[in-house]
């Protein structure tokens, strides 16, 4: 499989774009205005204390408080304390340090844990941590083993905490990755003085930035090019390539045409085709999604695809095909939390069992942790996905200033009606023999039109007369009620 990454950097913000085959499959943006948090380590104070939730509000200093849970407390506290309880680790205007592991999305601050951990190409150093680990994607037992001894090895002559050895770290030589950990237990050195030094609510060591990032945790061995459009950031990447992983500079190019880097791979328009709710399949059929607060749900239809030997045959193809659609959507679309798909109900167990299959074989290439369910008693598949910044639609786009993020406007027939008994409460509490409404062009065409009888026999009732003028400003569901 050919897989590229894509850096556009502009002033104002950086894309990354991870292509496989020619096709964008997960999209990253991060703004100078909005820079990501996650990663991030501050010296806050404990504001409130919950007992109830087992939980405490942490200010770092953003706009919004910060959540942290007593689960989220480091393995080094827990073990310490024998206790369930979190008033026994924290108190109120206790100075604390904290790294954020969830960016704040939507009404709900960040996501803190005082298990702070150190990335770095090769490991994570965990300096709280009581015990080390490799991570799961190392399958081979025999390379997991040569990395525990090897962890094991370094902690006995350099430290206490821990490493895990990270995916990339597969088939390293143990010289480089004794070059990687020391270089960590440098940092976290460096980060200490500054802890020592911080006063509260201040920030005391910030990741690198989205491009160099991507080079660390994103890059595999199937990459065949990181491509980027600025030449500050190709510097960048270089520099840290040749410190840290130098086999891969000859894959980074600086892109230098005039045609943009995006618009070589219609990156622009899957992005805008990612904010609709539909998604179109090649069969016919096609998806729906809907982003709520508490979930997202993704609807499975037919549509016009009719191509199978019978409807069984025809419902199972067109859910085998949602699923890579939906999985590739889940990755673009950064959709996070608790997912629920209605694929078409099947009646076979074994076409149940391929679709869940392959919704999971195309799911391992996500970055974020994801779980499955079986296909429930209604036909549902549950899943859920780790969610650690906000989705591109939260991104990119705001709540519709006309209907207040429902996705649906009041009728123009429903306004006229709600026009009709506004007047009639204004006739009813001031002596008033005229009356101007002030609405959008739409519904006063239809008062004039549609309900002009409703109109006439309106005034009659009332004795009135009733004036109106359309306003282009307004929307279909403004309108106003002024007494002449």
């Amino acid at each position: 499989m050919s897989e590229e990454i894509l850096i556009n950097v502009t002033p104002p913000e950086t894309r990354v774009a991870i292509v496989e085959n020619g096709v964008i499959q997960e999209i990253i943006i991060e703004r100078a205005r909005q820079l990501g948090l996650v990663g991030n380590i501050y010296k806050g104070i404990v504001c409130r204390v919950l007992p109830g939730m087992q939980a405490a509000f942490v200010d770092i200093g953003l706009q919004r408080t910060a959540f942290l849970h007593l689960s989220d407390l480091s393995s080094y506290e827990l073990a310490n304390k024998d206790s369930e309880n979190i008033e026994h680790f924290l108190t109120e205007n206790q100075q604390i340090v904290v790294q954020v592991t969830k960016d704040p999305i939507g009404s709900k601050g960040a996501r803190l844990t005082t298990e702070i951990s150190i990335p770095s190409r090769y490991q994570v150093y965990m300096p709280y941590s009581l015990k080390g680990g490799v991570s799961q994607r190392i399958e081979c037992e025999s390379e997991r083993q040569r990395l525990r001894t090897f962890q094991d090895a370094f902690q006995e002559k350099h430290t206490s905490g821990g490493f895990i050895a990270r995916t990339a770290a597969e088939c390293i030589d143990e010289t480089i990755l004794e070059s990687d950990m020391l270089f960590l237990l440098q940092l976290w050195e460096s980060i200490q003085e500054k802890i020592s030094a911080a006063e509260e609510k201040t920030l005391i060591h910030y990741d690198l930035p989205l491009s160099i990032r991507t080079l660390r945790d994103l890059y595999t061995d199937n990459i065949e090019k990181v491509k980027v459009d600025s030449r500050l950031t190709y510097q960048r990447l270089v520099k840290f390539a040749e410190e840290f992983v130098p086999d891969i500079v000859p894959i980074i190019e600086h892109y230098t045409r005039e045609r943009p880097l995006f618009d070589i791979y219609n990156i622009e328009d899957e992005i805008e085709k990612a904010l609709d709710r539909k998604v179109h399949l090649k069969s016919g059929g096609y998806l729906i999604f809907d982003q709520t607060e508490a979930m997202t749900t993704v609807d499975v239809n037919t549509g016009g695809y009719v191509g199978g030997k019978n409807l069984e045959e025809t419902i199972f193809k067109t859910n085998l095909e949602a699923a890579q659609a939906i999985s590739r959507q889940l990755r673009l679309r950064n959709l996070g939390g608790i997912i629920i798909i209605d694929f078409i109900d099947m009646h076979s167990e074994q076409h149940k069992t391929q679709v869940l299959q392959a919704l999971e074989r195309t799911l391992d290439k996500c970055h974020a942790k994801t779980k499955i369910t079986e296909v429930s008693a209604l036909g549902l598949v549950e899943m859920t996905r780790k969610r650690t910044r906000e989705s591109l639609a939260h991104i990119l786009c705001e709540p519709c200033s006309v209907c207040g993020g429902k996705g649906a406007m009041k009728t123009a027939e429903t306004i006229c009606l709600e026009i009709f008994r506004e007047i009639i409460r204004e006739v009813k509490q001031f002596n008033v023999q005229q009356i101007l409404v002030l609405a959008s062009v739409t519904v006063v065409d239809k008062l004039l039109d549609e309900e002009a009888d409703v109109l006439s026999e309106l005034e009659t009732f009332l004795s009135i007369r009733i004036k109106f003028r359309s306003e282009s400003e307004y929307n279909q569901e403004q309108y106003d009620v002024v007494l002449l």
